[in-house]
């Protein structure tokens, strides 16, 4: 039976919620990875040192006795101190930059993208040596937003050649050229992304499971994406943005965006890796690169997969609740060894 083993696997963009929603679904991340990126974007947003502290103890008791490590961070405001910053370096891995109302509890995000309206935070950041994230989207027409943010990339790029730059879940074929064009900046990408395009979310009958932000893209971006990742673009790595929702805010008018990929990630990326004769290079993709782009080396942990078929749950349920997961009641052709 085939087998193969992932080397201390890295989630750099992922969703875990809070409360019922966290105890449910950081298990489903802890178990296969070794450390993840988390998110600050719960309402009211990680903007303290002590809301920071007491989530990532929460995310811990949640995980269990898994060998987990949530890397946190603080959510972008303009007006953080150098002190604060300073004292806050060793409790973060990076910040996260969110334009206001972009994205799912963004309202408090920043209004104005102007180079100097960031300034006072982003030179410090660049001082501490502290990354930025950045949902990199405009308010534009929705195919064109993150093509449109690319100037925004490249003004920032270009102002704090410093500072770490992460373009977050790229979904077009500028994004990845803009990769090579300037040494500060690096980018993650999703499964789903790599997977879908526009069609699979709205070409037929709606599927409200695939539909996210930034919405999935056309076929030449797609591929652009997956060239980088199964080639191991030694800038981009993985970062699932895995965005649970319950069922019911899934399946209504008004859908939430998120699709939900932690308890497959590995096992369907296995198999894309595997299809398209790259298998080799999924470490890279899925640990490597993230270690060296944010100076960050966990503690080990060996996952092995199987090529044996593992039949994905229609839901997973917490309390009264359903959360539906990608590839929900089908089959992959690769498992997890328990």
């Amino acid at each position: 039976m085939q087998t193969f083993t992932v080397n201390t696997a890295l989630d750099m963009h992922l969703h875990l919620r809070d409360e019922e929603m966290l105890k449910l679904v950081a298990p489903l991340s802890s178990k296969t990875f070794a450390g993840a990126l988390v998110m600050p974007n719960l309402v009211p947003p990680i903007t303290t040192k002590e809301a920071l502290l007491a989530y990532k103890q929460r995310i811990i008791e949640a995980s269990g006795n898994d060998e987990f490590e949530p890397k946190m961070t603080l959510f972008f405001k303009n007006d953080y101190s150098y002190e604060f910053l300073e004292e806050m370096k060793d409790e973060i891995i990076a910040i996260k930059l969110y334009p206001a109302g972009i994205t799912t509890n963004s309202e408090t995000g920043v209004a104005s993208m102007d180079v100097e309206e960031l300034r006072p935070t982003l030179e410090s950041m660049s001082k501490l040596g502290i990354p930025l994230c950045i949902h990199g989207e405009t308010n534009g027409f929705v195919m064109d937003r993150e093509k449109e943010f690319m100037p925004i990339y490249e003004s920032i790029a270009s102002a704090f050649p410093d500072l770490k730059i992460i373009m977050e879940h790229i979904t077009t074929k500028d994004a990845v050229n803009l990769l090579d064009k300037y040494d500060n900046l690096h980018a993650t990408v999703t499964l789903h992304h790599l997977l879908i395009t526009l069609d699979d979310v709205a070409g037929g009958m709606l599927q409200p499971h695939l539909f996210c932000k930034p919405i999935a893209k056309r076929p030449e971006d797609r591929s652009a994406l997956l060239e980088a990742a199964l080639n191991a673009h030694s800038k981009l790595m993985f970062g699932s943005d895995s965005a649970p929702h319950p069922k019911h805010k899934k399946e209504c008018c008004g859908c939430a965006a998120g699709v939900f990929t932690s308890p497959i990630a590995l096992q369907v990326l296995a198999d894309l890796f595997e299809k398209n004769g790259k298998l080799e290079n999924l470490n890279s993709f899925v640990s490597l690169n993230a270690q060296k782009i944010y100076n960050y080396k966990p503690k080990e942990k060996l996952i092995k997969l199987i090529k044996k078929d593992f039949f994905v749950p229609d839901a997973y349920r917490y309390n009264e609740e359903l959360v539906v997961p990608m590839f929900a009641g089908e089959k992959l052709s690769w498992s997890i060894e328990e």
